[in-house]
């Protein structure tokens, strides 16, 4: 065989036909989305879902929504944050596209016609897909909503520290550092000296003096890394029995756990019956950040068991209303017993995992819009995103197209099935990836007995990617 050289320079071709552009072969993980969201009619369903946004047969069509959204939840699943990389990688990957439904020699959208989308959509809008996933994980059985845990994490938002301004007189960081300066008897202080009284000088930074220019909705708050920062609060509402985030709210940062955890539990009610679920929140798991009595005497009298633990210290109960003595005390009985502690466990491991997904691996840890409602917007869709790779996971054993690479690699192994099982705990990172997996064998990613596995129709699946 002679040697192939790639020319200096070649005349490009006129016409191409259809038939000679490249295609993808396809992203197995992809692929099976598309089926499932094709199935569910996703697309024709959010059409109507943003019909009554848009003029009726008036001007130039606008970009299906389906596409906005899967463009947004490809974000997700590829761990990318700005809508700049989203639609970077629509437009390079051909599996992307195919995803998206593009035909050959169509362009995929940009980065602006995702801003002009979403400034078009209200939130409403967004809610009401939301449901709509969640109206899909229940038709495969992964939505009980009986017994939910909410927690909360902090968002970084796009908004600098150095943007901000004090409310009283409009002064930046730097002006307000300098007229302190002047008062200590430093006449034309320099950066230098600047910095240094700045590091000398007990400061407290506050969400009611100061506020940011360039986000008046971002707050001053501590990330989880010890750092400081304009950010956004997001809290989850879980169904502990599945995983399935039933409400993901971005809220200011600095509102505090108590005073939100009521519209968070009330939205996660709202959108279960609106997914078609019959059952009503009947039990809320949370950390003692929640433990407020007045919210215990409320929620039991909507008939829902509280598994809050209280803070240390003593109580004062002779000059409070009656019933509040009692509901503290049934809900420390119930967070003391042997379900109470199985419950907390379960929610650290679940909630956590799902903001882990969410934020930390699904691009949502830092914001790169501004404002509650569009922040709001963008984490929603991210929320359902994780709630389509539950049922990913469910359906097939891979919740991302990664897992669902390392899937096929596990099962290509000598070992075969036998280590299928341990790939997704061996792959862990940090000290808990470094212990030896429990010997259970493989009983399929449904945890079904292994005697089982060979009439499962997703078995079959598996063993095909091993070819």
């Amino acid at each position: 065989m002679a040697l192939g050289k790639r020319p200096e320079s070649r005349q490009e071709e006129m016409w191409i036909a259809a038939g000679d552009l490249a295609r993808s072969p396809g992203h197995p993980f992809y692929d099976r989305l598309a089926a499932v969201l094709k199935a569910a009619d996703f697309d024709r369903r959010a059409e109507e879902i943003c019909a009554p946004y848009y003029a009726d047969g008036k001007g130039r069509p606008s970009i299906p929504p389906g596409i906005y959204f899967r463009m947004l939840i490809v974000g997700y699943f590829e761990d990318i944050g700005t809508q700049r990389g989203i639609a970077w990688k629509c437009a390079d990957s051909l599996a992307a596209r195919d995803f998206l439904g593009l035909r050959p020699g169509e362009a995929a959208p940009d980065h602006s016609s995702l801003t002009r989308i979403r400034q078009r959509l209200p939130f409403e809008a967004h809610v009401e897909l939301f449901n709509m996933v969640l109206g899909i994980a229940r038709e495969h059985g992964l939505l009980k909503g009986r017994t939910v845990a909410v927690d909360s994490t902090t968002i970084e938002a796009n908004a600098s520290m150095r943007s901000i301004r004090r409310k009283a007189d409009g002064k930046t960081w730097r002006q307000h550092l300098e007229a302190l300066a002047k008062e200590s008897g430093v006449e034309t202080p320099t950066a230098e000296d600047l910095a240094r009284f700045d590091r000398q000088r007990k400061k407290k930074v506050s969400n009611k003096e100061w506020e940011s220019a360039s986000d008046p909705d971002a707050r001053i708050a501590k990330m989880k890394d010890g750092r400081t920062r304009m950010a956004y609060k997001a809290e989850h509402a879980v169904d502990l029995d599945t995983g399935l985030v039933l409400a993901a709210l971005a809220l200011r940062a600095d509102a505090g756990d108590t005073a939100t955890l009521l519209e968070t539990l009330v939205q996660a009610q709202l959108n279960s019956s609106e997914a078609g679920c019959e059952e009503s929140i009947a039990e809320l798991v949370a950390d003692k950040g929640y433990n407020k009595v007045e919210l215990l005497e409320f929620l039991e009298s909507l008939g829902v068991r509280t598994y809050i633990p209280d803070r240390k210290g003593k109580r004062r109960w002779t000059d409070k209303p009656e019933g509040w003595e009692k509901a503290f005390r049934a809900n420390r009985r119930r967070c003391g017993g042997e379900r109470g502690k199985r419950l907390g466990r379960k929610r650290t491991e679940v909630v956590e995992r799902g903001f882990a997904h969410v934020c930390d691996s699904g691009g949502a840890r830092r914001t790169w819009l501004r404002g509650l409602q569009e922040v709001g917007k963008r984490h929603l869709i991210a929320v359902a995103g994780h709630n389509l790779g539950l049922v990913m996971r469910h359906l097939f054993g891979a919740g991302k197209p990664r897992a669902f690479a390392g899937l096929a690699a596990a099962l290509r192994r000598p070992s075969g099935l036998s280590n299928a099982w341990h790939w997704p705990r061996s792959a862990r990172r940090g000290a808990r990836a470094r212990r030896p997996a429990r010997s259970l064998g493989f009983q399929g990613f449904r945890k079904k007995p292994a005697r089982e596995l060979s009439s499962s129709r997703t078995a079959f699946e598996w063993l095909a990617l091993a070819a």
